[in-house]
């Protein structure tokens, strides 16, 4: 028999738990379906070499938001955060930046570069920090859809009231930011190579453009919008990898009646009379609902799960030119010991409880992005190291540790016809060789590694062109332009069909923000 249910939310990463979970509490009878034989997406854990565990994909928390832990209380099922206490060190030839979050030694390490950046650091922090919270109140709500009806207004009206509670300054600074290249944004601000580097590390996280590209400031205030245990910008791990935040989200959702089965992927929404109704899976079983979720790539929603001829020709073309492309590659190794970094020589050991990044200057970003768009690959990539082992010692055995590369830029698309999985162990090794250039322990230490290209990312996870974010954080595909114009309110073309996943307002990053949004309107509607 066909079983009936009230929604069905297809994909089981971690916003599809999040808007699962909601729908639940709020008395919904929930399907879950999910491909892959474990639910979480993004956010898994997994062993990769014998005794070493770690996050496969993302890797750090901030943008989790502080409502949706406390909504689900995921505390209850298990999640705990842990602050990364140690700031940045940033590597350069030779020397190296290290801040740490307290304000005089801040000060202090800046005055070595320059003296103007250390007096300006504060005001330019605090500048982010209070654009950021008044861009987070408009990440929590529907942006308005163009030509939309009453709830289109009132949410435009809204957001204009949130972006009004900044004082004109700001405003003029979010004009800027949204508006300004990267570049040009920190050179107004500093002189320093290595602080610029520093921060335009920020910029480009999952961003393939040129750091001189207008538009490209926006993205310091997306990675600007977090906190960890109450402290807003502040970065942490969970306790056993980012699979923990799943299970725990897993774990509030079938508590709320939820039920999630794994391993069933769908292979069709089905729509009746210009509504959707259903979907079939692969294997043949059917399942009813009036309402689906789709915590999917926006591409392979409107193009595969839905029949992509019912499209408008405008949205068609569209989701067609929808750029899906964050030049990311990650890496896991497993080590025997930690990295001893030349310019650290006779140092403790604190500077491993934070992020330790290979982003020297906006000059080095700049070559990166044009090796990989000429070449395929950065031949000196941009690398942010987490050493989570340093702190949660369940990842790896007694004296060893698991070290998370995130790394930017290797291009999806590949020159002269070849393909990623010819060219990845030649490109881990680039990653590994650009490392133990700082330190010359590095390459010796490693004894095992995991690689995750943009192929295998969106293999793995469905994510096209290997985007980490469900397609780019640019300003014509943000707010009431994301995924595209006229469908920014979660309610995708066809009736009943709602997008909840990254590819929704606000974008990627583990938020739960995409999950959280949709199922309130999901609600509304039904």
């Amino acid at each position: 028999m066909t079983e009936r249910v009230d929604v069905i939310v297809v994909g089981g990463g971690h916003n599809g738990l999040v808007c699962a979970a909601y729908l639940a509490a709020a008395g919904r009878k929930v399907l879950v379906l999910e491909a892959r034989d474990r639910v979480g997406g993004a956010a898994l854990t997994e062993e990769f070499h014998p005794g070493f565990r770690n996050s496969v994909y993302s890797y750090s928390i901030s943008l989790l938001h502080p409502k949706v832990m406390a909504d689900l209380d995921l505390a209850a099922h298990g999640l705990e955060v842990l602050e990364r206490p140690a700031g940045t060190l940033s590597m350069l030839d030779g020397d190296h930046l290290q801040l740490t979050r307290e304000d005089r030694q801040v000060h202090e390490e800046l005055a070595r570069f320059s003296r103007r950046d250390a007096e300006r650091i504060g005001a330019f922090e605090a500048e982010i920090s209070e654009v950021a919270m008044a861009l987070r109140t408009l990440a929590m709500e529907a942006p308005p859809n163009f030509g939309g009806g009453w709830r289109d207004a009132l949410a435009l009206l809204k957001g204009g009231n949130a972006l009004r509670k900044l004082d004109s300054r700001h405003q003029m600074v979010l004009g800027e930011l949204m508006t300004r290249s990267l570049g040009d944004h920190l050179d107004a601000w500093f002189e320093s190579e290595a602080l610029k580097g520093l921060f335009g590390f920020e910029g480009i996280i999952g961003n393939f453009r040129d750091p001189y590209d207008a538009g490209t400031a926006y993205v310091l205030l997306h990675h600007a919008f977090g906190e960890v245990n109450g402290k807003a910008g502040a970065w942490g791990i969970a306790r056993g990898g980012m699979g923990a935040i799943s299970d725990a989200m897993a774990g509030a959702a079938r508590a709320r009646g939820v039920r999630i089965e794994t391993e069933a992927p769908v292979a069709k929404i089905l729509v009746e009379n210009g509504a959707a109704c259903g979907v079939v899976t692969e294997d043949g079983r059917e399942f009813r609902a009036p309402a689906i979720a789709a915590n999917v790539h926006p591409q392979l929603l409107l193009t595969r799960l839905l029949d992509a001829e019912s499209l408008e020709p405008d949205d068609r073309r569209r989701i067609d030119a929808y750029r899906s492309h964050s030049a990311t590659l990650r890496m896991n190794v497993a080590l025997s010991e930690l990295p001893r970094f030349t310019s650290m020589t006779g140092r403790d050991d604190f500077h491993f409880l934070g992020a330790i990044e290979f982003s020297p200057s906006l000059g080095y970003l700049q070559d990166a992005y044009r090796d990989a768009r000429d070449r395929g690959w950065a031949r000196r990539p941009v690398i942010s190291m987490q050493i989570p082992s340093t702190q949660d010692d369940s990842l790896a055995p007694p004296g060893g540790h698991v070290a998370s590369l995130f790394c930017q830029h290797f291009n999806r698309h590949l020159p002269d016809g070849r393909s990623w999985d010819e060219v990845r162990e030649e490109v881990a090794d680039v990653v590994i060789d650009t490392i133990d250039a700082h330190a010359p322990n590095f390459r010796a230490s490693v004894v095992g590694r995991q690689i995750k290209t943009p192929l295998d990312i969106e293999r793995d996870l469905g994510m096209v062109g290997g985007d980490i974010f469900h397609g780019a954080l640019h300003l014509d595909q943000f707010y009431s332009m994301r995924p595209i114009p006229g469908h920014a309110g979660y309610r995708m073309p066809t009736k009943g069909v709602y997008l909840c996943g990254s590819g929704a307002h606000p974008g990627g990053g583990v938020s739960g923000l995409p999950g959280h949004n949709a199922a309130r309107v999901i609600l509304r509607d039904h």
